[in-house]
């Protein structure tokens, strides 16, 4: 049994769901489950019905959830004929769900109604998807993940109930194995005891695929992308980036670390866990072999590269010239918590503090203004952290030419260097 991800990008238009559907219908025989993303930029639309709803543009949102069902029932007319009936209505039940919704008024935290509204974009393809298949006739069961994964009411970035939703797991997805090869169902949501939806956070559809494919005892999980594997860099500011074709499941957790747009760790542990290997391929292009990754140790990898910009560098210094190293920087990291802002480059002196963050200008004013109960606090902005992974002294002297360090670590694997 194999646990595939399609990501939203593979089913944006009716040309690109016929070609996942090539995909899937490439390994018929074999049993497989598969987890869908909202399509294309659907997520993003529905962030903005939820914007406007808990401002209270109610006319508003009911317009801009007007457009995310007005471009799946086009989609659906142009790819089911016999059975649009009955996947219209599987559509209409879920606009019902945001609509009811919408005619309200919010009285609870914008968390909740975002989880409550953004589900449904996984719901919508994944119906579209499932109904079309049917209609190539490729048998396949449509389930909604809400009925199976359990989660507690951690809005927007929920925690699995692991031993509620293997047991559901086992109970109502394995039985269908022995009726249907083909299990089509959402990733990055999740439900609460009292039937709320909820989502996973950051990478959740992954998540999502790997705790099926842990549950199950999967063969390997592929998610399935628009690159031809994982990249050593990103080609739009690397234009000679390479392809890796294998990675250990350590080596993928490092460079998510450090900020590489690889795979969440959250998505790494269950696979781990069980030894699962996880598999990055191209929809595009599905005969190329893409990435596998998996817990035999990897040798000799080119270079790492992850750039990011936009970076401030703030320096705590002690008002009173006492070390900073306890109860202060205690006090620091429960701020951070607070916060919720993580440094991405951290060094401490005997009497100051320097930390480099994503410069997300609300958070950092507020970190600066609680700091500056206990320290001195000093800004710098518009700087760039670079980190190479496997560095080279050429790779170093290349990547820093003309350009001034501000901040500097180094360990045998990886250098930092922040950056103006």
């Amino acid at each position: 049994m194999k646990v595939f991800k399609f990501g939203g990008a593979s089913i944006n238009s009716v040309d690109r769901i016929k070609n996942t559907t090539r995909i899937i219908e490439s390994y018929k025989g074999e049993r497989l489950l598969i987890i869908i993303s909202a399509m294309g930029k659907t997520t993003n639309a529905l962030e903005k019905v939820v914007d406007a709803f808990y401002e209270g543009r109610k006319e508003d949102a009911l317009q801009l959830f007007e457009q995310v069902k007005q471009a799946h029932l086009t989609t659906l007319k142009y790819l089911i004929t016999v059975n649009w009936q009955q996947a219209e209505n599987q559509l209409k039940d879920f606009f019902t769900e945001v609509e009811w919704l919408l005619h309200d008024k919010p009285v609870r935290e914008y968390d909740y109604y975002y989880d409550q509204i953004v589900c449904c974009g996984e719901l919508l393809s994944t119906s579209l998807v499932s109904s079309y298949l049917n209609e190539m006739g490729i048998k396949n069961k449509w389930l909604d993940v809400r009925d199976i994964v359990r989660t507690d009411d951690n809005f927007r970035d929920a925690y699995i109930n692991w031993e509620f939703t293997s047991q559901k797991v086992k109970t109502d997805i394995e039985p269908l194995f022995t009726e249907f090869d083909i299990i089509i169902t959402q990733g990055f949501i999740g439900a609460t005891d009292e039937n709320e939806s909820t989502t996973l956070g950051r990478e959740g559809s992954d998540f999502s695929a790997a705790i099926f494919a842990n549950i199950l005892d999967a063969e390997n999980q592929t998610i399935w992308k628009d690159v031809e594997a994982v990249m050593n860099a990103d080609p739009k500011e690397f234009p000679d980036a390479v392809n890796i074709d294998a990675l250990s499941y350590r080596e993928v957790v490092e460079m998510a670390y450090y900020g590489a747009q690889v795979i969440h760790p959250k998505t790494i542990k269950p696979l781990e866990n069980k030894n699962i290997p996880l598999h990055v391929r191209c929809f595009l292009n599905p005969e190329l072999p893409g990435t596998v990754i998996s817990n035999k140790p990897v040798h000799n990898l080119p270079p790492v590269i992850v750039l990011k910009k936009n970076q401030v560098l703030m320096e705590l210094s002690s008002k009173d010239f006492s070390f900073v190293e306890e109860k202060p920087l205690g006090l620091l990291h429960e701020m951070f918590a607070s916060i919720k802002i993580r440094p991405n480059l951290s060094q401490n002196g005997a009497i100051s503090l320097l930390n480099c963050f994503d410069d997300k200008s609300e958070k950092i004013e507020k970190l600066a203004l609680a700091a500056a109960e206990i320290f001195n606090v000093q800004i710098e902005k518009n700087l760039t952290l670079l980190t190479i992974r496997h560095y080279t002294e050429e790779k170093i002297q290349t990547l820093t030419k003309g350009k001034t360090i501000v901040l500097e670590q180094k360990t045998p694997q990886t250098i930092q260097v922040l950056m103006r």
